[in-house]
């Protein structure tokens, strides 16, 4: 019921450092909107179980619900999805927010081509982990990892599909699973000085393979890998007059098994109502406390495992342990999990 037009600097199809999982979480925010069923449209490959290694120890834990899918293939298929909606979509196209002007806020649009501005009630920011759309710059983690990723044209025969690895070490991990087109891909995160150590994002994935105990992988160091900013990271606002920040840049820490795309994308289902309705200053302190329920809940989680991650002995002896007993895990999966769209994923209620 509202114009709404979509600006992305990127041209698409276009490839992104991301773990390509979906995981029950954010497949039920994607049913909430009527798309639930799009990644299995897209051929999206259902994950059975992750398989987590350190120190040459392997452990196998149950995870249902979740998804493999390429980023190439399900952002082309949500842009689509947005301009069926009604949605105007700019590729290419870099926004700089202005100031207000009464009751609408100025945007600056520019492509390779031509500039342009235009005025709207309510400007969303989605400009991810290096942003420079908000007015307020985020605060950065000192201990903040590096974001990697590659993806590879060949699997390896080890990797079915259904199976995530992620494999842990003293600096980092690297997480692998089989997409749709039965690509590889490749997904991690380091700490930035291993990185400068070991000469670059290849050789640190595969010193961080090698220390977890997984099988060499052909290509990787011929790979083409692409690197993002620090990676924890938490804004000084996520709202102000007539502006929300969603997904990577209303804060960010390291994220497992789809969590990443699970706070995106539910985040901007929440957002979605509040954004609707007349603009009123109080919608600051609605998205921030919504925000904070919808998302910041399951980030602590994540806060505390890329914790445990970073103790090697610690990490051996819980793979260990989840090796004789994968239940264990239950209190993560059931965060994975499609049970988790129980949590609020709208501004119901929100004060």
């Amino acid at each position: 019921g509202r114009s709404v037009l979509l600006v992305d600097q990127a041209q698409f199809p276009r490839s992104k450092v991301c773990g390509s999982c979906l995981n029950g979480y954010a497949i039920a925010a994607l049913d909430q909107i009527g798309l639930g069923s799009l990644p299995t449209q897209l051929g999206a490959v259902p994950l059975k179980h992750v398989t987590l290694t350190a120190g040459g120890h392997r452990a196998d834990v149950p995870f249902t619900d979740g998804v493999s899918l390429s980023r190439t293939a399900l952002d082309a298929a949500l842009i689509e999805a947005a301009k069926a909606a009604g949605a105007k979509f700019l590729p290419g196209v870099r926004a700089t927010m202005e100031e207000c002007v009464g009751d609408v806020r100025r945007l600056t649009l520019k492509s390779a081509e031509d500039s342009m501005e235009v005025e709207a009630k309510v400007v969303i920011i989605a400009d991810g982990l290096n942003g420079r759309t908000s007015p307020h710059t985020s605060t950065v983690d000192p201990k903040a990892r590096l974001g990697a990723g590659t993806i590879l044209p060949q699997v390896p025969a080890n990797l079915p599909p259904g199976q995530l690895i992620m494999a842990a070490a003293k600096h980092g991990y690297v997480g692998l699973v089989r997409l749709e087109d039965d690509q590889l891909d490749i997904a991690a995160a380091f700490d930035a000085r291993f990185v400068r150590d070991f000469g670059g994002l290849a050789p640190a994935a595969i010193a961080v393979l090698k220390e977890a105990g997984v099988p060499e992988i052909d290509g990787l160091e011929e790979a083409h890998w692409k690197g993002t900013p620090a990676l924890t990271r938490r804004p000084a606002q996520i709202a102000g007059e007539r502006w929300f920040a969603v997904g990577d840049a209303a804060g960010y820490i390291e994220p497992f098994t789809g969590e990443g795309m699970a706070w995106a994308i539910a985040g901007a289902v929440a957002l979605a109502e509040l954004a609707a309705k007349p603009w009123h200053p109080s919608c600051i302190q609605q998205w921030t406390s919504t925000h904070a329920s919808v998302v910041g809940r399951r980030q602590a989680s994540c806060r505390r495992l890329a914790r445990l991650l970073r103790h090697p002995l610690m990490c051996r002896w819980l793979v260990r342990v989840l090796a004789v007993c994968p239940a264990l895990a239950s209190p993560f999966t059931h965060d994975w999990r499609g049970q988790s769209k129980l949590n609020p994923l709208s501004i119901g209620g929100a004060t």
